[in-house]
């Protein structure tokens, strides 16, 4: 950095900086996000690992911004796809400046947790930790996870929050605005996250795919947005293709004489109406492309790197 740049730096009075949600899977993470945000802008569902790439949530204060990366959570990955998101993870701490342990509350300190701990030894971020879900949990073992936890690792602060209810949430964000580094807003004050409209539409479409036959089809389906335009009355007109990996899993997709993908169409309209606060047509097609998971592009289209 150069002379001016500091002297321009120490002028300012805001402060801006990341902050990593890393957690196993389902630990509540895009949940957190969505309650610390004030809006969704992540998707949430029961099955794990549906967060498949960083998704930034933007909270601007009076003179602070914080930007919360809801990353991929860190499990072992098994297929090229766990491998992308895995690393878009463990990226999201490396870059942050306050990295944040969610730990479900309720499963403890399970050996995923246990080996996030020790990845995150490797990391010279500050960190805190912040147990999820506690409104299901006595607090007395809540204090007892705590301090195991904390004998495991130095964190510097430790947060009790419930995502779903938003108790200690905003403690939580008045630490992290404390904590962010001087610098100028990376956003603009009215964004809320850094997803495009195009690509909003598409995890809430697939988050309305996973909620709608999580029981059927495997992780081997992806939402992309083709088109994305707006009408003369104000309305978008959105057309997305939701791949599948084979046939079997497209006719799941489609349902009975096209009842499920008439269900998700609807259901995902409806929220986009919701978020757009305008009039949405939203088209949906299925495709089967085979081996989609090994296909680069389809990982730039998500924001993942393509693991060799």
């Amino acid at each position: 950095m150069t002379n001016s740049q500091n002297n321009e730096i120490e002028k300012l009075d805001t402060k801006c900086g990341f902050v990593a949600l890393v957690g196993a899977p389902n630990a509540g993470k895009s949940t957190l996000l969505n309650a610390l945000v004030g809006t969704k802008v992540s998707i949430v569902t029961h099955k794990a690992q549906t967060t498949r790439a960083q998704v930034r949530g933007v909270v601007t204060l009076e003179k602070e911004q914080i930007i919360f990366v809801d990353t991929p959570g860190i499990f072992k990955p098994k297929r090229r796809l766990d491998r992308a998101m895995v690393h878009s993870a463990w990226s999201g701490v490396g870059d942050a400046d306050l990295v944040a342990l969610i730990v479900d509350a309720k499963r403890g300190l399970v050996d995923e947790v246990e080996r996030l701990i020790e990845g995150l030894e490797n990391y010279k971020q500050r960190k805190v930790l912040v147990l999820n879900k506690i409104d299901q949990v006595e607090r007395s073992k809540l204090l007892e996870l705590a301090k195991t936890i904390n004998d495991k690792i130095g964190f510097e602060q430790t947060f009790m929050v419930s995502a779903l209810n938003g108790d200690g949430v905003k403690d939580f964000v008045a630490y992290c605005a404390d904590q962010m580094p001087i610098d100028h807003w990376h956003f603009p004050e009215d964004h809320l996250t850094d997803l495009t409209m195009a690509l909003t539409a598409a995890e809430v479409t697939r988050e309305k795919l996973f909620l709608r036959i999580h029981e059927e089809i495997p992780y081997g389906a992806t939402v992309e947005t083709e088109s994305f335009k707006t009408q003369k009355d104000g309305s978008y007109r959105i057309q997305q293709v939701i791949y599948v990996a084979r046939d079997g899993h497209k006719m799941i997709v489609l349902g009975k004489n096209g009842r499920a993908i008439k269900t998700i169409g609807e259901e995902s309209r409806k929220e986009l109406c919701e978020m757009f606060d305008t009039k949405v047509h939203l088209f949906l097609f299925v495709k089967v492309r085979e081996k989609w998971a090994d296909d680069p592009s389809r990982y730039r289209e998500m924001g993942l790197e393509f693991p060799k």
